[in-house]
């Protein structure tokens, strides 16, 4: 990926995710697909090797949300976090990355934890045909495209944290 980069308290630093994954202590992390909407959000192992599926956020006010997030982090004794970042096909940043990196320095204001930013092209695009192969309905899709747009955003940054 092109464009990694961790949040850190005092401002945005550019890395990779092995970098990133030296930076913090071990332990779980959390991979978010943040949308206009709702938060999808991902867990994964202690040991990073797999993310599964945790829940999805409706959006209201960017405190609540962050509160429900820290909380979720407190709860599973997170050490840091993978935000999915959309950048387009061609590798700009449009509104939604701009919003994304906005979240990011948000977040960061309210905790230490760090934030790793990871191109997320097409997970949600994968995650749709995925859930299409697997015979799921239209509503059911609806209730859990983005948990899993957050899971594959956070397994991909753990495979390149083991490679």
């Amino acid at each position: 990926m092109d464009d990694n980069s961790v949040a850190r308290p005092r401002g945005i630093t550019t890395c990779e995710a092995e970098t990133f994954a030296g930076l913090i202590a071990p332990g779980r992390l959390i991979g978010i697909d943040a949308g206009t909407k709702t938060l999808g959000l991902a867990l994964s192992d202690v040991t990073r090797s797999i993310a599964s599926a945790l829940e999805t956020i409706r959006r209201t006010k960017f405190k609540d949300d962050a509160k429900r997030l820290l909380d979720i982090a407190e709860a599973h004794a997170i050490k840091g976090f993978v935000l999915g970042l959309p950048v387009s096909m061609d590798g700009s940043e449009g509104p939604r990355a701009q919003a994304t990196r906005a979240f990011a320095r948000n977040l960061n204001a309210l905790s230490p934890l760090a934030i790793l930013l990871w191109d997320e092209r097409l997970t949600t695009v994968e995650a749709e045909r995925m859930l299409i192969a697997a015979d799921t309905s239209r509503k059911r899709r609806a209730d859990v495209i983005d948990k899993l747009a957050a899971t594959l955003i956070l397994q991909g940054a753990l495979d390149r944290m083991r490679s």
